[in-house]
């Protein structure tokens, strides 16, 4: 007997809602159906897809990093497939479906922008004084408390660092837990201060490195690296933008390095340490104006 839901009877949007919307969560069903479906979707849990949802936001972000409007439409695509996909399994275990997550995200936004909207959603007039930028940060913070104490009502005092996804890579994590904190008046100065810290983290890591102590150095690279973090975001840099960036430099440069040693007879693997950093400064060379 067939437990799940029959995909014809699905009807998570109203007849009013895009076609083009209605059309792919039907696909899904579709595609989830335990007899006529596709064997490989059936079988995935909300544990199997995560990787790709994650890899499908990240080509999101290198679309956007190319200017690839193009390929930026297609990747939108496949990461909105990945949301329909876990609403579906959501839906099959009759936890939520699509119309549920997309009733939250519209109440969020209406909820954490008091200062644009009325409680039922209705723009407020383009005169109102409730956009004073101080005022809504200030309120931004205050609403998002208030969210964390209402999941979890039982704790008399939320988790003032609650809420930063786990999941999320280590060094934007970092940038976030340290905005958190700072809202609460825990920071540094301005950026030359951090610049102060980043030097005593980095004389940390010598001594660990002396001592010859795994342990000891692979916390103090950690505190380093979380007070790299703190930089960027005092000077008003993305850190994994900036990481991104750094990387895809090097490999650039690495590449040209690589041309360099070729053109004078030599190779990776075969040229020895001067000859590539001869090649190496030849590469910076060629990018500079």
């Amino acid at each position: 007997m067939n437990d799940a839901p029959d995909s014809s009877r699905s009807e998570p949007l109203a007849a009013g809602e895009p076609a083009s919307l209605r059309r792919l969560l039907r696909l899904m069903a579709d595609l989830r159906d335990p007899e006529r479906g596709c064997a490989w979707d059936v079988r995935q849990t909300f544990a199997t897809i995560v990787p790709y949802t994650i890899e499908e936001a990240y080509e999101v972000a290198d679309a956007v990093a190319r200017g690839d409007r193009d390929d930026l439409r297609d990747e939108l695509g496949d990461l909105l497939l990945q949301v329909v996909f876990h609403a579906r399994m959501a839906e099959e275990e009759g936890a939520f479906a699509f119309d549920d997550v997309a009733r939250a995200i519209g109440d969020k936004l209406v909820r954490r922008h008091p200062h644009v909207f009325e409680p039922d959603g209705t723009p407020l007039p383009a005169g109102s004084t409730l956009r004073d930028p101080a005022q809504v940060e200030a309120q931004w913070a205050a609403i998002k408390a208030q969210e964390r104490t209402a999941r979890d009502p039982g704790t008399a005092e939320p988790d003032p660092l609650g809420g930063v996804a786990r999941a999320l890579p280590a060094l934007a994590r970092a940038e976030k837990i340290s905005r958190r904190a700072a809202a609460y008046g825990f920071d540094w100065g301005d950026a030359v201060q951090v610049i102060d810290k980043v030097r005593e983290e980095t004389d940390e890591v010598a001594e660990a490195l002396a001592a010859g102590d795994p342990q000891a150095l692979s916390e103090e690279i950690g505190d380093l690296l979380f007070s790299v973090a703190n930089l960027a975001r005092h000077a008003g840099i993305d850190p994994e933008t900036a990481l991104r960036d750094g990387t895809a430099k090097f490999e650039r440069r690495f590449a040209a390095m690589a041309e360099h040693l070729k053109a004078a007879g030599g190779a990776l693997g075969r040229s020895d340490l001067a000859a590539m950093e001869a090649a190496w400064q030849a590469a910076k060379r060629d990018e500079t104006p």
